[in-house]
């Protein structure tokens, strides 16, 4: 089969289409024929190493696993003896963790992984940039801030894949949504139902009177300190990276008052399957900025390396 395989860390051309053999399921594992997947910001930081303390799971010196992919969609070849959740031919879309390997025509997962059916109203492509940004949105926001209806809500970095799902997310939720993005992104922030929009290159929302309930943080654009003058009196700052930001969080639990609350969500099934129920009925969507075949995935990865992608890049597999 075709896949994309890198042997050491580096920039986009590093990537190398190979030939390599087809995996065979494990009894508990389904072999997944994969028609799309996604270049994140993230594949690109495991492809180049980063950040250095993250080679104590990736590899110290080298990658442990040769192929990148983090987020996939497609239909299910074959299932190992034990699988009862899943059947041949059933549309799938999900999450490989730490498995990576979505970067290849097949791949294998586990039964309980993080894998559901598939939106019936969506193409594989559409359903393959509908995976982490959402589950990652939606993790912040309902799970660690308890989201409520009628809250004051900022997403910096709103034109980004987590933060435009994280726009419709807030107002599926009831809240006012504050967007933050340059100004060639304003008008689709304000499509996706954001009740205000900053342009960042204009103005700094932390100078700015207004105080949120919730800051998301989603680019990793700003920091606790500068953006704690515009939080409410118990409200909470919610940063997407950074290890420091951890440390921030025990601090804050422990002072009370305003917070910095983060984490890491990677079994995503009941994120999924929630996700499914809100696309199916029109509440969410993805936004894809741009698609590009298996063989131009070094072009993909450079294009994402800028940091001024809208929403999601998508990889389409014959």
């Amino acid at each position: 089969m075709k896949a994309i395989v890198y042997t050491h860390y580096g920039p986009p051309d590093v990537l190398e289409l190979k030939e390599i053999a087809k995996p065979v399921p494990k009894d508990n594992e389904v072999l997944i024929r994969v028609y799309a997947t996604t270049v994140t910001a993230a594949d690109g930081m495991v492809r180049r190493g980063e950040p250095l303390w993250g080679r104590i799971i990736i590899g110290l010196r080298k990658p442990r696993k040769k192929l990148l992919g983090l987020e996939l969609a497609g239909e299910i070849e074959s299932v190992g003896k034990d699988v009862k959740r899943f059947r041949k031919g059933d549309q799938v879309f999900g999450f490989t963790g730490f498995g990576v390997g979505a970067y290849a025509q097949y791949t294998c997962m586990p039964e309980k992984g993080s894998l559901v059916t598939k939106p019936a109203n969506m193409t594989y492509e559409e359903a393959a940039a509908a995976v982490d940004g959402a589950s990652t949105a939606l993790f912040f926001l309902r799970d660690k801030a308890h989201i409520q209806s009628g809250q004051q809500v900022l997403i910096n970095g709103a034109s980004g894949s987590i933060g435009t799902f994280a726009v419709q997310l807030a107002k599926y939720f009831g809240a006012e949504v504050t967007g933050v993005c340059s100004a060639t992104n304003v008008a689709m922030v304000k499509s996706l139902g954001a009740d205000q929009v900053i342009d960042y290159t204009q103005e700094d929302f932390t100078q700015r009177v207004e105080t949120y309930d919730i800051i998301f943080d989603t680019v990793g654009k700003t920091s606790f300190s500068r953006c704690k003058g515009s939080l409410k009196q118990n409200g909470c700052y919610l940063p997407t990276i950074g290890l420091i930001n951890y440390l921030l969080m025990l601090w804050t639990s422990i002072m009370g008052g305003k917070k910095v609350i983060s984490g890491m969500s990677i079994e995503k099934t009941e994120a999924l399957i929630f996700l499914k129920g809100l696309i199916e009925v029109g509440k969410i969507k993805p936004v894809i900025d741009r698609h590009y075949p298996l063989e131009q995935i070094a072009e993909a990865h450079r294009y994402v390396d800028t940091g001024h992608k809208k929403g999601n890049v998508v990889i389409t597999l014959a």
